[in-house]
């Protein structure tokens, strides 16, 4: 009660102080502290801050720059100004501050001091603060000079060890936890880490080796792919690296690299059991910019087949009511001379496919579709060549 009460009165004499003139007037001399806010003026005043603030602006604040420039002065020894950002570095990373801890830590290594065991002391601390921060490799770097600076540093291996496990090198972390077990063969975390690390890399050197065998036969299975593509004359689209499309003539110059099987939807074309192919097929209505797509189309299947099931039903765009099995007429486009070429729907896809000027582009088959005699069709033919095969 008497801290309060004191506390109190000293409040009310600073504020009846601000408020009164020379002659006990309400008038305020210069420099006073306002009545209502003199507490926040008082926090601005170097010598009452409660906190410093992150960053000093010299122009600014002269008075904490000053008091900046007499903590940290430059006449004070290397080791001894490097001791001082130690400590401050340790109290930022107490409050957990780390990123203001590797500013301090940096600022001691600047320092350029002689002592191997400071400056050693000054890379691991940093290390621990970038740890902290997700910077692994920065953090390991730490730990790399604070080693060489004094080899027998545990506290410098466990943090290296530490930042291998995070970058998943195993190897190396079993290496630096072994070096530390040499010093202390009892030490907790590397007899710990030691053995976890162990662990994993054996499951990553597992996993590499199912990965390896999963790679390999995938490799078989396209190998066996294209050639099943090549036996049947069908032509391929290349899309090289440099964005120029290039067509093969046959599948002399078709390889793994060249031919991508998967399209946009992840379907793929595939082998069945019986040894046909299946391909993902794109269908095309420029009339009303829709399309559907058709996962896995046999090779031997007729076109009029899959427009039978596509076309049971109306459309719900088709709102003519126009879009029958029996009135369309299916094209494929030979991008190369800008020419038609219009499809039997009654011939299967692999018909299809062997035509001399079909093209499989991205390893997904594309038809257009129209409605017969239909004005949008006479206006989209206008001026093309058109083929009928």
């Amino acid at each position: 009660m008497m801290g309060r009460s004191e506390g109190a009165g000293r409040s009310s004499s600073i504020s009846s102080m601000a408020a009164a003139g020379p002659d006990g007037g309400s008038a305020r001399y210069r420099g006073a502290l306002h009545p209502d806010t003199w507490e926040q003026e008082l926090e601005a005043i170097p010598m009452f801050m409660k906190h410093c603030p992150a960053e000093i602006d010299a122009a600014r604040q002269p008075e904490l720059a000053c008091l900046q420039s007499l903590l940290f002065d430059e006449e004070r020894g290397p080791a001894e100004l490097a001791r001082m950002y130690k400590n401050e570095g340790n109290e930022y990373f107490r409050e957990k501050d780390y990123r203001k801890a590797v500013i301090a830590y940096s600022e001691g290594l600047k320092k350029g001091c002689e002592d191997a065991e400071l400056n050693a002391m000054l890379h691991t601390n940093r290390g621990a603060a970038q740890f902290h921060l997700g910077n692994y490799r920065s953090a390991l770097n730490d730990a790399i000079q604070a080693k060489k600076l004094k080899p027998t540093h545990l506290k410098a291996i466990i943090r290296g060890a530490l930042c291998h496990m995070e970058l998943k090198n195993f190897l190396e972390a079993i290496a630096w936890c072994e070096e530390g077990l040499r010093i202390d063969p009892k030490e907790k975390k590397l007899v710990e880490m030691r053995a976890k690390a162990d662990k994993l890399k054996r499951a990553a050197e597992r996993d590499a080796r199912k990965a390896k065998v999963m790679e390999k036969k995938e490799q078989h299975q396209k190998e066996i792919l294209l050639a099943a593509i090549k036996k049947r004359n069908i032509k391929l689209v290349h899309e090289p690296s440099n964005e120029e499309e290039e067509i093969s003539d046959g599948l002399a110059e078709i390889s793994l690299d060249g031919f991508h099987s998967d399209n946009a939807t992840g379907a793929k074309v595939h082998l069945d059991a019986d040894g046909n192919l299946n391909w993902p097929v794109l269908f095309l209505y420029p009339e009303h910019e829709q399309t559907d797509f058709i996962a896995a189309f046999h090779e031997q299947s007729r076109f009029i087949d899959h427009l039978m099931v596509m076309f049971a039903e109306l459309p719900p765009w088709d709102l003519e009511r126009k879009y029958l099995p029996s009135s369309l007429e299916l094209y494929f486009e030979d991008e190369e001379r800008a020419e038609m070429y219009e499809l039997n729907p009654e011939h299967t896809l692999l018909q299809v496919l062997q035509h001399q000027r079909y093209f499989v582009k991205a390893g997904t088959p594309t038809v257009l579709a129209f409605v017969k005699g239909s004005p949008f069709s006479k206006k989209y033919f206008s001026g093309k060549k058109v083929h009928r095969l």
